[in-house]
């Protein structure tokens, strides 16, 4: 005899179906689950509701392919926002990631996916068809490749890189590196090579390149008195002598 105890069918289609939802695993389903069983039956409407709710009434924008309820979604519809630079995101929540840091205004394209030969994902799977007609029928100066930075978004930026340059609008990539707050001692190789790669100077502001810059040339005489004036501000005066 079997110790366990069947699982009613109803409730068993319900544990398969959170299962199949990405991040949950087997014993996160069987708690969602019984969750939902024990809870009113009010609230567990209200879930179904919901579900059906942003399958019903949740599209794609038509021009940069974020998910909306509106079309144009109000991204594009927002008249203080920069139509001359288009950041170009691999899924609908990088956009929200890149509004809470708050430091762009301009306009966004979701290609909802990145390239994947060995998954069969190649350009005609994600949206690059949809943002070659956007820069055919826009006047656009820039476009940022925000694309994850990993095997498939790089390749991904790479490729779109190569089909938007001979459009003659500039490519930007998000820098890599080292982030704020971050001690070096920890970082990872690829981490610190990619940091040293796209180094600035310190007065420069963000990059404008991914060109790496000239080291300045170090003047020996001038660090050394600008070291010896230091130590001499800092060290107290003798018994005797005059502050």
């Amino acid at each position: 005899m079997s110790g366990t105890a069947p699982t009613a069918a109803p409730l068993a289609r319900l544990i398969e179906a959170f299962h199949r939802l990405p991040g949950i695993g087997p014993k996160s389903a069987q708690r969602l689950a019984y969750h939902v069983l024990r809870a009113p039956r009010e609230e567990a409407e209200a879930l179904a509701a919901a579900l059906l709710e942003v399958k019903d009434r949740i599209q794609l924008c038509s021009t940069c392919q974020n998910v909306t309820e509106t079309d144009p979604c109000g991204l594009c519809d927002d008249p203080t926002r920069d139509a001359s630079m288009i950041c170009v995101v691999e899924e609908p929540l990088d956009i929200l990631a890149i509004e809470r840091a708050g430091g762009y205004n301009g306009r966004y394209h979701v290609l909802h996916g990145s390239l994947s030969p060995m998954d069969g994902v190649g350009p005609e799977q994600i949206k690059v068809r949809e943002l070659l007609q956007r820069l055919q029928s826009t006047e656009v100066g820039e476009i940022i490749l925000a694309t994850n930075p990993n095997l498939e978004g790089e390749a991904t930026a790479a490729y779109l890189a190569r089909v938007i340059q001979p459009l003659g609008v500039r490519v930007t990539r998000l820098a890599h590196g080292l982030p704020v707050g971050a001690d070096v001692e920890y970082a990872d190789e690829r981490t610190l090579n990619r940091a040293l790669q796209h180094r600035v100077p310190l007065d420069a502001g963000p990059p404008q390149s991914a060109e790496p810059v000239d080291d300045p040339p170090f003047d020996a005489a001038s660090a050394s008195d600008s070291i010896a004036a230091a130590v001499d501000a800092e060290t107290p005066p003798h018994p005797g002598e005059p502050h």
